[in-house]
């Protein structure tokens, strides 16, 4: 076995058993080589390793501190047990274990914490310049989206870069979001001064997701995209347009985004990898107008960067290698068949229902009959997303992305199940 193996264990067992806690600094390399009597070299690799899983982080000029807690994973093994009480997840869009290949993510991870040197300094504030770079490339190829990379800002998802953009356009007082289900970033721009609407034609500033517009899953179609620019140049408001779910338009051709047919002079274009590759990869970017290009260079100092430096490095040569492009056709294929499963599974099972697929492809629509209340489907360990219960008939949406494919079936029948339920306690 390999030395730093050995050292990677012996520090590995001192942490999860308590002897090292949460917020300890760990021995520096030289203190460790003099006391297990190693290599200078077999002491940084075992770091590295215990850097990737998570029990320690390097900082810069200090040294290496414990970042896993043996109370917090018995917490987590709790909260685990609670979620295991809900047996079918049809509501997060989390994603589910054959979405993405971890192996091959580690490998990135590993070779960005092999650039020891730029490792040891804060990250830009912008982003790193060669991700940035990359980005520039990555959606001008797939949405027509041309900015170089000085006017691209990463950061640690959408809701750190909405915190800069409250900051940069202070001058405006308002802001429209689609509906009031958006509760984070009204949450954010609210407790920023802003005063919210739900109607655009209100709004200096005006949030829209135009593919996703609903929990259904709706798209903007383009004759609205082309009004909402046209009213934007005319009233002098800005659009920022989320495009977080545009590789997922699997039931039409995807529709130009805002930015490209504006041409991005009153646009501030955001996009994430949390649903192309995984919800726990926390990078998300925004494309500033000019004028807000110019505004953050002059008061860059006063923002600093929330992405991972170590993620912000392998995303770049994740992306740089071919590797996103082929993981989104990946998850269309993987998600289409999950979705057209299920949906034949509820004609199948639930034929009396009404079902759709929504435009994106994520998610089902589905009517049916029904006497019980919202809270029977939780109790019975099912997750849907329900926008009413009226006259005995409840809409819902379903999204079958974080259930393993081969438990479609037994959730749809679940779903009949409760379904079913209360019809039968009224006869």
């Amino acid at each position: 076995m390999k030395k730093y193996i050995d050292v990677y264990n012996h520090y590995k067992e001192l942490i999860e058993t308590g002897q090292y806690k949460n917020g300890d600094k760990m021995p520096s390399v030289r203190k460790s080589t003099e006391i297990l009597s190693v290599s200078k070299t077999t002491v940084q690799n075992a770091y590295f390793e215990l850097q990737a899983d998570g029990y320690i982080i390097s900082q810069p000029q200090s040294g290496y501190y414990v970042t896993y807690s043996a109370k917090a994973d018995l917490t987590d093994r709790k909260h685990k047990n609670e979620k295991a009480k809900i047996k079918y997840d049809l509501k997060s869009g989390d994603a589910d274990s054959e979405s993405f290949d971890l192996s091959l993510w580690q490998r990135y991870i590993k070779s960005a914490l092999r650039q020891k040197e730029r490792l040891l300094s804060y990250g830009d504030a912008m982003g790193e310049k060669d991700l940035r770079e990359a980005l520039s490339v990555y959606i001008r190829e797939k949405r027509n989206v041309v900015a170089s990379p000085d006017r691209i800002v990463v950061g640690a998802g959408v809701q750190a870069l909405l915190s800069i953009l409250c900051r940069l356009t202070k001058d405006r007082k308002t802001v429209s979001f689609p509906t009031d289900n958006f509760v984070q970033g009204i949450s954010l721009f609210e407790s920023n001064g802003y005063e919210v609407h739900t109607r655009y034609k209100d709004a200096e500033i005006v949030y829209v997701s135009p593919s996703h517009m609903t929990s259904y899953g709706d798209v903007m179609p383009i004759k609205r995209r082309l009004e909402l620019i046209e009213y934007s140049k005319k009233n002098r408001s800005m659009i920022i347009e989320d495009d977080f779910d545009s590789d997922f338009l699997y039931q039409s051709k995807p529709t130009p985004a805002l930015y490209a047919l504006s041409d991005g002079g009153n646009v501030v274009y955001m996009g994430s990898f949390s649903n192309v590759l995984i919800p726990g990869i926390r990078i998300s970017f925004m494309v500033l107008t000019e004028e807000l290009a110019r505004r953050f260079a002059m008061t860059k100092d006063c923002f600093a960067q929330t992405a991972s430096k170590t993620e912000q490095i392998a995303l770049c040569g994740y992306i740089r290698d071919g590797h996103i492009a082929r993981q989104t056709r990946k998850i269309r294929r993987h998600y289409t068949a999950k979705t057209k499963i299920m949906f034949d599974e509820i004609k199948r099972q639930i034929p009396d229902a009404k079902a759709g697929i929504s435009e994106n492809g994520l998610a089902i629509k589905l009517t049916a009959q029904y006497f019980g209340a919202a809270e029977d489907f939780e109790k019975h360990g099912v997750l849907v997303y329900i926008y009413s219960i009226d006259n005995n008939t409840i809409n819902m949406a379903l999204i079958p992305s974080a259930i393993e494919a081969e438990d479609i079936s037994m959730a749809v029948n679940e779903i009949k199940q409760i379904l079913s339920t209360k019809k039968r306690t009224m006869v």
